[in-house]
């Protein structure tokens, strides 16, 4: 993996660390600390695991991207597809969006 996608990744999480609330940006800032590896990893197995088994109460699918994220922060070879997949979703949630005031 290149710093291309590092760093393309990195602009992906300040970005959403922006439009989550301050609490919930601070937790993401920390996990995403250098530091935090022997807890970013456990989280985000979990988080994948939960999203797999989503069909269960409380597990939800939204589990699974997060789960991914956090992983892709240690694991160079899901830095590519997943800040690509961020910037896919990103585009298509602003479509909407703009359909949906356009429709208002």
């Amino acid at each position: 993996m290149t710093h291309i996608d590092d760093r393309r990744l990195d602009r992906r999480f300040e970005r959403l660390e922006r439009q989550l609330p301050a609490k919930a940006a601070r937790v993401l800032r920390w996990l995403r600390d250098p530091r935090a590896t022997w807890v970013r990893i456990p989280v985000g197995i979990l988080l994948v695991i939960g999203g797999i088994f989503s069909f269960l109460p409380i597990l939800g699918i939204w589990m699974l991207p997060l789960g991914l994220l956090l992983l892709a922060q240690d694991i160079p070879f899901l830095k590519r597809p997943t800040s690509r997949a961020m910037i896919r979703i990103e585009r298509r949630w602003v479509e909407w969006r703009r359909k949906r005031a356009a429709k208002a």
